[in-house]
């Protein structure tokens, strides 16, 4: 199950790695599809604006989670390509006792001041109840979040793409149940939908980790390789925090976006909530794209194989161009019918604002998949600085957007914000990586461009 991606095909290898990612990545989605659609059409219009209201704090808290995940798993890539299973043991080790401590710290501080951070973000008064209610469940189960995307990346960085995936699948399916079971039957309200989620990918975690322990002899832990040491600290949590923080930037941006939504009241919210989850759904080739690139880059790094690193971009950006055109056919031919997923018997103007953000930015689909492509590319490849300011660059880009566009075009202002974050901060990552090919091809003279 483990993949060199050191040798063979490189076009062959991003594609075949992808597609588990990609499923993965939509099952993912999954999880939030069901919580919105069920949310919506059992608890009505406000409930749904309020899950939805949520999306960019989350994005925010779990976002550096998931992000700190992805960077361990970028340092055992490194491990692996380079052959070092000792050190790789070792990376899987401190993995798990700095899950656990950084849970730690991100639960306390957000479930407690969870609702402070609704409040800030002028969440209407008429669903702040149950958007709370929402954020806190699910803050509270960060710990199993975690725990799953370390897992995954673990593996991913093995080249084994496909074991997550199955235990994803089958926890996607208890959601559901769960969703039905919390909502309906137990009427939880809002709260039901985040335990569900929680508990599915808690039982994902487990049943992971149980499965990489017994199946994979190369990431079987001993009690001598769970000692915290300064270098593996430094490296997992250098790369770890960089990416964190990108997603957090990022997520600071969107929680600015869902501000300047919601005080067009709570129609519009929802509205812009199932615009949202179409969009996710037709981009999610370009994420998986980008976690390819990591665990590709970074294997090859490992291995000095730096004329694989630049024929794989090379098929990448073509992959780019792909993904970006499939993302827009499914906004602009797809989107009404899949808005009408979430919300139960739409009205014209849920349709008409949710239209109007998909149309708008679908244009822009390209520089959006560029910075997957460049930005997990830079990380993979231990370069984690540029692509952590490309954030700042991108909330920069997004708060002057709305800034000037929002009083003389109203939500069409709001909803060109996107586009131009991601112009913005597409380009400077693509300059940074012809930088740095250009820097390596100069000290390796005799690798091939």
């Amino acid at each position: 199950m483990t993949k060199d991606m050191t040798t063979g095909s490189s076009l062959k290898i991003i594609l075949l790695f992808s597609i588990p990612v990609l499923l993965g990545n939509l099952f993912q989605q999954f999880y939030n599809m069901v919580d919105t659609i069920i949310v919506g059409r059992y608890l009505g219009e406000d409930a749904l604006a309020a899950v939805g209201s949520t999306g960019c704090i989350m994005f925010l808290v779990l976002g550096f989670a998931t992000g700190i995940a992805q960077g361990f798993g970028v340092m055992i890539s490194h491990a692996f390509g380079a052959k070092d299973f000792r050190l790789l043991k070792h990376y899987v080790a401190l993995s798990l006792i700095l899950t656990v401590i950084v849970s730690a710290i991100l639960t306390i501080p957000t479930v407690a001041a969870s609702r402070l951070f609704l409040v800030w973000m002028h969440t209407p008064d008429n669903i702040l109840s149950m958007a709370d209610a929402y954020i806190k469940v699910i803050f509270a189960g960060i710990i199993l979040t975690m725990l799953y995307n370390v897992s995954a990346g673990i593996l991913r960085g093995i080249g084994d793409s496909k074991t997550p995936l199955y235990f994803l699948i089958f926890s996607s399916i208890l959601n559901v149940v769960l969703d039905l079971l919390f909502i309906i039957v137990l009427k939880a309200g809002t709260a039901g939908a985040a335990y569900a989620t929680i508990i599915a990918q808690g039982i994902s975690a487990i049943l992971c980790f149980i499965h990489m322990f017994q199946q994979f002899e190369i990431l079987r832990t001993t009690k001598a390789d769970y000692y915290l040491d300064r270098p593996g600290v430094i490296n997992m949590l250098s790369i770890g925090i960089t990416m964190a923080l990108n997603y957090s930037i990022t997520a600071i941006g969107t929680m600015i976006l869902q501000s300047a939504v919601n005080v067009f009241g709570s129609s519009v919210v929802a509205s812009f909530t199932a615009a949202s989850k179409v969009n996710n759904i037709a981009t999610q080739t370009m994420p998986t794209l980008g976690t390819a690139m990591a665990t590709y880059c970074g294997q090859n790094l490992g291995a000095g194989k730096y004329d694989r690193i630049f024929d794989g971009m090379r098929k990448g950006f073509f992959i780019c161009i792909a993904a970006a055109a499939i993302g827009a056919a499914i906004c602009i031919f797809g989107g009404e019918f899949i808005v009408s997923w979430f919300v139960s018997n739409p009205s014209d103007e849920i349709f008409s604002y949710a239209m109007m953000y998909l149309k708008t930015v679908s244009w822009f689909f390209l520089p959006l998949a560029m910075i997957f492509l460049y930005r997990n590319a830079l990380q993979g490849l231990g370069e984690g600085l540029v692509p952590m300011l490309s954030g700042v660059i991108e909330l920069v880009c997004r708060f002057v957007a709305i800034a000037l566009l929002q009083k003389p075009l109203g939500y069409q202002g709001i909803c060109l914000a996107d586009p131009a974050a991601w112009v913005g901060a597409g380009i400077p990552l693509m300059i940074t990586y012809i930088i740095w090919k250009s820097k390596k091809i100069r000290q390796h003279s005799n690798s091939p461009a």
